[in-house]
């Protein structure tokens, strides 16, 4: 592995390269104007959103449009998009820190994550100048609300799969759209939708048909919608099925190319994995916050139940972890912005800059989306634990998250589908010559042969876990590297093992974001509560890695060689001992004594 400091690094590089905790952003970076929007936010959601929960779950009618209408007029929905079009043109960071700070506001976040997301960015990113001129105005000041049509009935995960159809009219002046869509968040409200059918027709090279994007308006004729479903949670969110019988949609509202569709819906979606895990980071936040409040009034044999050990340790986890996913969200939002502007600078036009920066690290968004989601599982989940049988009743808000938290493994790809994907990507960047994967694998295995000496080194501040974090490395590039020589192209079919390895790959990356920010914040300002958080998070997370990679190892490797990976494993994951019990209660004492979640 080299071990050189890379100022900025590409994409799943992290993985064969160090980080110095100077090159990183983390929350503590925000100036001044990103603290006063974060504030705006949480303001916007205590006054406008959160007294009137129950309202919105019982989807009354047009208030959640006026919710969004709202936040547009307080600019909150412009922030990221350009001037020129009436928006704000702030950064990438700061367009997630609005994603966070909103995400806590359970439907009303879903709705407006959709709008501002996949229901404004396809046509900002790749509609003519004429489409931006005519919609985007509009839907980043709230006057309209977008949505996005994708997922069929029989088509989830595999979205090339769609089977609605668009033939272009025998005078050309107008598609002809048939087909069905569901589970359409805004779609009982929206004003403009991103929909995705294929083109058939002899006009197409071959007669083959084409997988497109249309804007389509409501108010088209042809165009109709269902009901709204009936949920387990997000219950105030707007989800319907559209369809389209003859719909006829103008020629110019082809959105980017016939027959290249499939870039629209592949590059949204790396955006809104990282977005997606930005609010349900701010959704634990609140959750934490709730609960803590809650375990310090609630008395049992005569005390708070807060002074229990196994109280502390479940508000201890649930910061500890929300923490850890809150490094690599800001980690990587700020990678994403740096590219962005290097691609600026290098001439490339606004759409461009940020589609390509975010297809540089979607191996980074894939991994956000599943340990994002995952940690707010795990947080609401123990929140209702704490609350005990109340936390089942519909009087505690803390029910609401839970119920509305599970959808996040779904939406933007389904965690196995992401899992899955951060390892196909790396492989693949390997194979084009983006990443030195196998080389670092080999060196890996070459030090397999030889007992490390890593001389005065152990002495320096964080050099146990950062050897430790570089142990994780390893044992991905080693796991990895003999999966693929063993299997070859059969590893792709082998899922199981792929997932292993995407959850080691996972623990590691979220593992070094959190290293590298407690290192920063080191060096700024000595607080050994993060030291706390760090030495836990790693003991866990080397146990996980270990157990991962013995999984995935044991399917595939037998005899000499599997014995041999199976003692580097050992070698590699080795934690320095540490009483993580007395770490959880001292962070559990820190939240009881601040009443909220915030370090």
């Amino acid at each position: 592995m080299e071990t050189s400091v890379q100022q900025s690094l590409k994409g799943g590089e992290w993985l064969v390269k160090a980080t110095s905790p100077q090159s990183i952003f983390i929350p503590e970076d925000f100036n001044e104007e990103q603290i006063m929007i974060r504030e705006m936010c949480n303001q916007y959601l205590d006054t406008e959103v959160m007294p009137i929960l129950n309202q919105i779950d019982s989807m009354e009618a047009g208030l959640m449009k006026s919710l969004v209408q709202k936040a547009g007029e307080q600019g909150l929905l412009a922030t990221s998009f350009p001037e020129e079009y009436g928006g704000l043109g702030k950064d990438f960071v700061t367009s997630t820190i609005i994603n966070e700070y909103l995400g806590a506001g359970h439907s009303f976040s879903v709705a407006i994550s959709a709008h501002t997301g996949i229901g404004t960015l396809p046509i900002l990113y790749f509609g003519t100048e004429e489409q931006k001129q005519q919609y985007i105005p509009n839907l980043i000041n709230g006057t309209w609300t977008g949505a996005y049509g994708l997922t069929e009935p029989n088509s989830g995960s595999d979205a090339l799969g769609a089977k609605s159809t668009a033939k272009l009219s025998d005078d050309g002046s107008h598609y002809i759209l048939n087909g069905q869509k569901c589970w359409i968040t805004n779609g009982g409200f929206a004003d403009v939708f991103t929909v995705f059918a294929k083109v058939v027709g002899d006009h197409l090279p071959d007669g083959k048909s084409g997988f497109t994007a249309f804007i389509v308006e409501r108010g088209f004729e042809g165009f109709t919608q269902g009901p709204e479903e009936h949920k387990m949670g997000i219950k105030g969110s707007s989800t319907v099925q559209l369809y389209f019988q003859e719909c006829k949609v103008p020629k110019e509202n082809v959105l980017g190319e016939v027959g290249k569709g499939h870039k629209i819906a592949f590059n949204i979606l790396n955006i809104g994995r990282l977005k997606l895990c930005a609010a349900a980071l701010g959704g634990a936040k609140r959750a934490i916050t709730t609960s803590v409040e809650y375990a310090i009034t609630r008395e049992q044999f005569k005390t708070a139940i807060a002074n229990f050990g196994a109280i502390k340790y479940k508000i201890a986890e649930m910061a500890i972890q929300t923490f850890a996913s809150e490094s690599a969200l800001y980690r990587t939002a700020k990678m994403i912005d740096d590219k962005e502007h290097e691609l600026l600078n290098e001439g490339k036009p606004f759409n461009e800059a940020l589609l390509g920066a975010a297809e540089e690290y979607a191996i980074e968004c894939a991994i956000l989306k599943v340990h994002g989601s995952e940690v707010l599982d795990f947080v609401v989940d123990e929140g209702v634990q704490i609350h005990g049988g109340n936390g089942f009743s519909d009087e505690y808000n803390i029910s609401r998250a839970y119920r509305d938290s599970r959808i996040n493994r779904i939406y933007e790809g389904t965690n196995e589908i992401n899992r899955l994907l951060t390892v196909d990507m790396t492989l693949k960047r390997a194979m084009q010559g983006r990443l030195n994967i196998m080389g670092a694998a080999m060196k890996v295995s070459q030090e397999l042969m030889s007992i490390p000496d890593f001389g005065e080194g152990d002495e320096a501040p964080f050099a146990n876990e950062i050897k430790l974090v570089n142990g994780f490395k390893k044992t991905v590039l080693l796991t990895s590297g003999a999966a693929a020589q063993k299997l070859m192209m059969q590893l792709e079919h082998e899922q199981e093992i792929l997932m292993s390895i995407a959850d080691m790959a996972i623990d590691t990356y979220v593992a070094e974001s959190l290293l590298l920010r407690v290192m920063k914040l080191s060096e700024q300002q000595g607080n050994p509560l993060l030291v706390d958080m760090l030495q836990v998070y790693l003991n866990d997370a080397a146990d996980r890695v270990h157990k991962n990679g013995r999984d995935a190892i044991n399917a595939f490797a037998e005899g000499d060689e599997q014995r041999m990976i199976l003692m580097g494993l050992k070698r590699f994951t080795k934690a320095t001992a540490y009483n993580t019990k007395n770490a959880r209660r001292r962070i559990a004492d820190h939240l009881i004594n601040e009443k909220r979640y915030p370090f």
